[in-house]
């Protein structure tokens, strides 16, 4: 149940003059450059992101100097690694989070991006495993903490009515900030390929230094939100603490939240990390060439990604059809269906690369729904505390899962392993019914 402070916090001014935003023409200066510092964020989380998810078995395979990429010991150490930057992802959104609601928005997304930047591309000089996963782990606080600080600073400065379209719209930034890196890792692999040399994925972290250079812009461009800003004036030196999250009205909804996220990101991350593997290591792909093989993995990616901008968008026709909460659902139940149908029984990579990875893709709008839908949720200093907390105390679960997921399927063979994960997408089903819907 929200309670009145949250309801009223839901409710952004429509701008910074109280005027009624009906076309993009109608935004502020203010607005237009929240909106694209939050977008512009978001891209590069997904760049820096996904990097290394396109490129462990192989990187880690160089590391270790171990022959295969179906080593076990690939296997294992490449899944610490996932391990690590998702429990790094976990941590980064409850620190930024409180950073955001005690220093404000713009200040904490210029740290958090900062923060991803510079530790993805000291990826590139790890030398041993453990070197790799400690910089994951760093980059990943900062891709965690902006997460919840980008969909706080336009729930506050963007009308309210448009929040199932904003939502398509971030998580539109995601998906080309990983088209982003499929494509990096394509031209390594091809450039590579023509020149005759050896393939060095380490390469691809370099990439994502890029980010860094939109730090010097939002801070001197993007203003904190005016609602951020009087609820700070009004609290004094009495705002709330993390502990308020377990307190009240706003335990139920917390406690919920969790577990939604906590199912529904360990099904999509196990996807996400092992598709990858189980596609190198389909028999039909033995015969052909190292290269070759990075090549359909990007491509898969690809697709996978390119298909999830619609599914991001079909979320958010159904939040504006049914609200955020039963959207959420249909996408569940797709999710399910998906996953079934791709690893209920073995297909050959045409039929996994062409549409069953692709139709996964498409209901991973769902997440997509979680940027708009969060937030609003909880009062304005608790903003994106719980939001982040929430969303991201999911990647301690989902940590979890990439390893368990992984380390119990058979050596080379992580099809039954997707299959499993994929049931846990009807437990984030029932749970968002019992969640709370909010104003719009």
């Amino acid at each position: 149940m929200k309670t009145p402070e949250s309801r009223k916090a839901s409710q952004c001014t429509p701008d910074a003059h109280g005027r009624d935003v009906r076309t993009l023409r109608d935004l502020s200066p203010a607005q237009i450059r929240s909106g694209i510092a939050a977008w512009l964020g978001w891209m590069f989380d997904g760049l820096d992101m996904h990097l290394y998810t396109l490129v462990a078995a192989p990187f880690v395979m160089q590391l270790l100097q171990a022959s295969s990429p179906a080593d076990p010991a690939v296997k294992s150490k490449s899944s610490w690694i996932q391990a690590a930057f998702l429990v790094g992802w976990a941590l980064g959104g409850g620190f930024y989070g409180r950073i955001g609601d005690l220093l404000g928005r713009s200040r904490a997304l210029s740290l958090t991006i900062l923060t991803y930047a510079a530790f993805t591309g000291l990826s590139f000089v790890a030398q041993t495993w453990w070197q790799l996963l400690i910089f994951r782990f760093l980059a990943a606080l900062g891709i965690g903490g902006e997460w919840a600080i980008g969909s706080s600073l336009l729930a506050e400065t963007w009308p309210r009515r448009w929040r199932p379209w904003i939502a398509a719209v971030l998580q539109t930034g995601v998906n080309i900030g990983v088209l982003g890196a499929c494509l990096t890792v394509y031209m390594l692999a091809t450039i590579t390929g023509r020149l005759g040399v050896s393939y060095q994925p380490r390469f691809v972290f370099l990439a994502g230094i890029l980010p860094a250079l939109m730090v010097f812009w939002i801070r001197r461009h993007v203003p904190e939100p005016e609602e951020w800003q009087s609820a700070r004036a009004r609290a004094g030196e009495d705002t709330p603490r993390l502990i308020d999250l377990f307190r009240g009205g706003v335990l139920g909804t917390t406690i919920k939240a969790i577990f939604v996220c906590a199912t529904s990101l360990t099904g999509w991350w196990a996807f996400l990390f092992w598709h990858a593997q189980h596609l190198r290591n389909l028999p039909e792909l033995a015969s052909w060439t190292g290269t070759a093989r990075e090549q359909l993995v990007s491509k898969a990616f690809f697709l996978v990604i390119a298909v999830s901008m619609a599914g991001n968008f079909f979320g958010g026709w159904l939040a504006r059809r049914l609200g955020f909460r039963r959207g959420m659902v249909v996408m569940f139940g797709g999710m399910f269906l998906a996953m079934t149908g791709a690893f209920f029984e073995p297909h050959d990579y045409r039929g996994l690369v062409w549409f069953w990875f692709p139709l996964v893709g498409f209901f991973s709008g769902v997440f997509g729904l979680f940027t708009m839908y969060l937030p609003p949720l909880f009062p304005t200093l608790l903003r994106t505390t719980g939001a982040g907390f929430c969303y991201n105390i999911g990647r301690l679960v989902s940590a979890a899962g990439t390893v368990i997921f992984g380390l119990f399927s058979q050596v080379g063979d992580f099809r039954l392993a997707l299959l499993y994960a994929g049931f846990l997408f009807p437990l984030a089903l029932f749970a968002a019914l019992l969640l709370p819907e909010p104003e719009t």
